[in-house]
């Protein structure tokens, strides 16, 4: 059985079909988390999540990790129930009102408490050593920020075998960029940094995607980004960047050309990028 299977039960359900019983046991955990004097700030972004909300926090809750912790949330003005399911999980929550990813991040960057800050979004379950691992990465020596992988959910549209394939070869691309270019290889589901030293760099807000990879940019200057490729720390993600593109095998064909073209990024390094057009906030 996979770490992840129990959280399905009430993974894509509204909040209200999640049993009282479930409701009770994931508030009581999450509160047996939360320490006086974190070392890490386990911060969740979340905008329009009610249906996936819980599972993520649930896994959250049963995080086995030796260093005191932190779990807070930031609700990026949904139109949903996500500040509801916060309320009855009882997570120290705060409502970002300036829509936008980068907006989120700042305002739980801001308010975090830990000596580490781990990004987590709400669509996403983490597995039960995921928080432990990342801050054992960061805990090394010279040590600045720490990015991991994640898998999909096999259903009736994505088999098991389809998707190993496909994480198989997208894993070695960002293993083997990430020597010459971590922040390309940085995604913000499962990213984790030194929070004074990202405070000090800053969260882009004027940008609708990359904020993260522009925060690591930032952070190389001060040190090393390590790659973890371990299980313990892969996260189990939905399907909403893969299923855009169509089939599996349409997403794959997209991003093999879209690596082939950017080939010469495993072999030179790059201190500033120039934005795109229509990834800048109007």
């Amino acid at each position: 059985m996979k770490w992840y299977s129990k959280y399905l039960s009430v993974y894509e359900k509204p909040f209200a079909e999640v049993p009282a019983a479930t409701v009770a046991e994931v508030r009581a955990k999450l509160a047996e988390r939360q320490s006086d004097r974190p070392l890490v700030t386990v911060s969740v972004i979340a905008y329009n999540e009610e249906k996936r909300l819980t599972a993520c926090l649930w896994s959250l809750a049963e995080q086995q990790c030796r260093y005191p912790m932190e779990i807070i949330a930031t609700d990026n003005l949904s139109k949903d129930r996500t500040a509801e399911v916060l309320e009855a999980l009882g997570l120290p929550w705060q409502r970002e009102t300036t829509p936008g990813c980068g907006h989120a991040r700042l305002c739980g960057l801001n308010r975090a408490r830990g000596k580490y800050h781990i990004n987590i979004d709400a669509d996403t379950m983490y597995p039960p050593h995921y928080v432990e691992t990342l801050v054992g990465a960061l805990e090394r020596p010279g040590v600045v920020a720490v990015s991991s992988l994640w898998g999909y959910i096999p259903d009736a549209s994505h088999p098991a075998f389809g998707l190993w394939c496909y994480e198989l070869a997208r894993d070695t691309h960002l293993w083997l960029q990430s020597f010459r270019r971590p922040e390309l290889s940085v995604r913000g589901l499962v990213f984790a940094y030194d929070t004074s030293l990202a405070r000090k760099v800053g969260i882009r807000t004027d940008i609708i995607r990359g904020e993260d990879g522009s925060l690591a940019l930032g952070l190389k200057q001060y040190g090393r980004i390590v790659f973890v490729r371990s299980r313990r720390a892969r996260a189990v993600t939905g399907y909403g960047t893969v299923s855009k593109d169509g089939t599996l095998l349409d997403s794959f064909r997209v991003r093999a050309v879209k690596a082939l073209k950017g080939a010469g990024s495993l072999f030179t390094r790059k201190s500033e990028y120039e934005d795109e057009e229509d990834n800048l906030l109007k």
